[in-house]
């Protein structure tokens, strides 16, 4: 039984677009790939018993390609994703889940924390990738709930300065209550509070297609950057100029690797908060208001949460 399943951003832009990139909703689809589930039947060989809360890792890569033997399992172009075109995901009562996705939990993690550890763990990729360095000046873009992740993150890294970049009020405030430093609505205005330096690393976690044009112009000279987030209508306006002439190293983030164990510790020791990136608990009855919701950014939404069978479970 499904326990409780996030809104993710892709699921937003499937709704949207209809796809993302080659992933195309070509027949009646089922999305949702943040959850957590009840199991109904015991898994011996992981010792787990029926009813036992669990969280589920949605990918399962192929492990026989070039690219899932180099260690970038995330990449894998054979993956399986659950929540992903032409597979179908969790937002519905139950489903049936391979036991080799299934990833125990700690007493007392609640369903909503189990399905969060999957956004968590992009924030987490996304950071390895970054390499956050200690006492420099870090900027984010964007303050959905991956960049409130991220900011979180960075906030016990030991980085200096976390500028957010958030035109939205209440996220911008968001922000600077889970560890950012300053936050600003524009991106000028951050380069503003550097004296025009930028900064040393800059994370972008937006759905612009003018992201990643922020990111690099937010960016000191020699200085790096991470995008992490997806551009509605999959196509990134920019101009060469501003990347090309500061010289800058870009990295591009998708899903997430081995991250599921730092994930779980984080939230078990109280060092990441997730609950706190969650703004609405709903039914699956209120699924496509939700959508409609998280698209329009009403209601002062972060992150949604669906309960497919109940808030109790």
């Amino acid at each position: 039984d499904i326990a409780a399943i996030g809104l993710c951003g892709s699921d937003l832009h499937y709704y949207k677009d209809g796809a993302i990139g080659s992933q195309i909703i070509a027949r009646p689809f089922i999305p949702g790939h943040e959850f957590s589930v009840v199991l109904k039947a015991d898994v011996p060989s992981l010792d787990l018993a029926r009813g036992t809360l669990v969280a589920v890792e949605p990918a399962h890569p192929c492990g026989q390609c070039e690219w899932c033997h180099r260690g970038h399992v995330n990449l894998c172009p054979r993956v399986r994703f659950i929540g992903a075109p032409p597979y179908d995901g969790a937002m519905r009562r139950s489903m049936a889940v391979p036991i080799g996705q299934i990833i125990p939990i700690p007493k007392g993690m609640t369903a909503l924390e189990a399905a969060m550890l999957e956004p968590l763990g992009v924030c987490i990729h996304a950071i390895d990738l970054a390499r956050p360095r200690l006492g420099e000046t870090v900027t984010v873009v964007g303050c959905g709930p991956i960049g409130l992740g991220i900011i979180q993150l960075l906030a016990i890294s030991g980085v200096g300065r976390i500028i957010a970049v958030e035109p939205a009020g209440y996220r911008a405030a968001k922000a600077v209550e889970l560890g950012a430093d300053d936050a600003v609505p524009t991106v000028a205005d951050a380069v503003s509070l550097t004296d025009g330096r930028g900064t040393d690393l800059v994370i972008e976690a937006t759905n612009s297609p003018a992201g990643l044009a922020d990111a690099c112009a937010a960016t000191r000279i020699g200085g790096r950057a991470v995008i992490v987030g997806i551009p509605d209508g999959d196509t990134y306006t920019m101009p060469a100029a501003e990347a090309r002439r500061r010289g800058l190293s870009l990295k591009f983030s998708r899903r997430m690797g081995e991250t599921y164990p730092r994930a779980i510790r984080l939230v078990a020791e109280g060092r990441i908060d997730v609950n706190a990136t969650v703004s609405h608990r709903v039914p699956l009855e209120a699924t496509a208001e939700a959508f409609r919701m998280q698209a329009d950014l009403t209601d002062n939404v972060f992150k949604t949460v669906i309960y497919p069978n109940g808030f109790d479970i």
